[in-house]
């Protein structure tokens, strides 16, 4: 058991750098895909088997799940940074006491966003006019989805308590489980049942609860640093701030997207319910792509995080080099790709050749530029190591949020097309990538060795 533990964990404070971060990065990646898959399982049944309507109807709660799900991520990366920081020191005490910190915490705000979610449910599809014609469906879909909000938030931390040790294979088996899961019962209640949006949404919730309960009996059998004890389960009010600290802001940033996402769907939604499909195939496409720039941002921070943590600035600075090399390839080529086949994959959830049209010109203006994004994963994930997730926080909701609202209430209002929308995206990541560039160069200057004592 020891033995298969050690091969499934990356050593990050000794030897070379691109080799384990692929390593690392490669489980995570499909992690995020498997995580998507969710979502994608969903729309593929939806729209194969009930219709146009009920895909329409999933893509318009995709931007409020997105913006959930996003805090839990965020959050999780406080307990990442927090954990990871310890085994640097080799601290044995602190991580054991932030490992258990986490879990609670994780808990608590599963609890607390599944309460919110049902009572700002209906206000929030209101926000999004959404058409009365999906309303119903859209509405019951996003209830059932807020049941599994716990689930999700366990989920996520128990995957950065792992992650913090060098460890994403074992996450990736849970949900890999759990995927598998989604799927067969997706199909069991659509095909058999006829539940439909109801039934999809009810069997992702489910599954939502066994990737949770997967790992936490896995850490409770754990051998290592990271055991989690259920009778020393209890929250240290230092790390819990600390943690909430870095992973907020972190958060907040992912939020961000989604949170400008929400009034572009509604611009969409303007459009008609053909692009309001054809927008969600699309989406479903490029956000299987961006969960690789994802896992290598949150790559650069665990190495960053425990090299921080262990005194060793030079070899956070090469993290992050690499990380963006790296990155920077696999972007290029999976974007080439995607646009080159853009047709082919769009008919995989919709074969109506005006949505195909209308999702080739997403493809091409969002996944075309994800080379952007490179530099706002790994320059945020540096700095969010090093314990700074507010600056690139603060500088996504004026440069993401803030030009992408502003954008459509004035060039889309004036020139209201879908072409018109998507421009906003590249547009967006090209002035935040300058930016941050700036103030990743500035905050690097400042850095100072780790003082461990929270």
């Amino acid at each position: 058991m020891m033995d298969v533990q050690k091969k499934m964990t990356v050593d990050m404070l000794h030897g070379s750098m691109a080799g384990p971060m692929v390593i690392f990065a490669l489980p995570l990646a499909l992690t995020g895909v498997l995580q998507q898959l969710f979502n994608t399982a969903d729309t593929l049944v939806l729209g194969q088997f009930v219709g146009t309507d009920a895909l329409a109807a999933v893509g318009n709660n995709a931007p409020i799940i997105s913006l959930l799900v996003n805090l839990f991520i965020g959050i999780s990366l406080g307990a990442n940074v927090v954990i990871a920081r310890f085994i640097g020191a080799h601290d044995l005490k602190e991580t054991i006491r932030a490992v258990h910190t986490s879990f609670l915490l994780a808990l608590l705000l599963g609890i607390f966003v599944a309460v919110l979610g049902e009572l700002i449910a209906r206000p929030m599809l209101e926000l999004l006019a959404v058409p009365d014609s999906v309303m119903p469906a859209a509405e019951l879909y996003l209830r059932i989805y807020f049941l599994g909000m716990p689930a999700i938030g366990l989920y996520n931390f128990e995957s950065a308590i792992y992650r913090s040790r060098g460890n994403t294979w074992t996450p990736l088996k849970a949900l890999a489980a759990a995927s598998g899961l989604n799927i067969v019962l997706n199909l069991v209640t659509v095909l058999v049942f006829d539940w439909g949006v109801g039934g999809v949404a009810a069997a992702t919730a489910l599954s939502n609860y066994l990737s949770a309960w997967m790992l936490y009996h896995a850490l409770c059998h754990e051998h290592g640093i990271i055991r989690l004890e259920p009778g020393a389960i209890r929250m240290e009010k230092s790390y819990a701030k600390e943690i909430l600290r870095i992973g907020l802001p972190a958060g907040i940033q992912g939020m961000v997207f989604a949170l400008s996402n929400l009034v572009i769907q509604a611009a969409i939604n303007s459009l008609g319910t053909v692009v309001m499909a054809a927008s969600t195939a699309a989406f479903t496409i490029e956000i299987n792509i961006y969960v690789l720039l994802i896992a290598f941002g949150q790559a650069v921070t665990t190495f960053v995080s425990q090299n921080y943590g262990a005194g060793n600035l030079a070899r956070c600075r090469k993290a992050t080099k690499t990380g963006f090399s790296v990155t920077m390839l696999v972007t290029v080529v999976l974007s080439a790709l995607a646009c080159l086949f853009a047709n082919e994959l769009l008919a995989l959830f919709n074969d109506n050749s005006a949505v195909i049209e209308i999702g080739r010109i997403r493809i091409f203006y969002i996944i075309g530029f994800y080379f952007l994004c490179v530099f706002i994963e790994i320059l945020s994930g540096a700095l969010r190591g090093y314990g700074y997730s507010l600056p690139p926080a603060l500088l996504m909701l004026v440069t993401i949020c803030g030009v992408r609202i502003a954008w459509i209430y004035t060039a889309f209002a004036a020139k209201p097309t879908f072409t018109n929308i998507m421009i906003s995206y590249p547009l967006s990541w090209v002035i935040t990538a300058v930016l941050l560039i700036g103030i990743y160069a500035f905050y690097r200057k400042h850095i100072k060795p780790l003082a461990l004592r929270l």
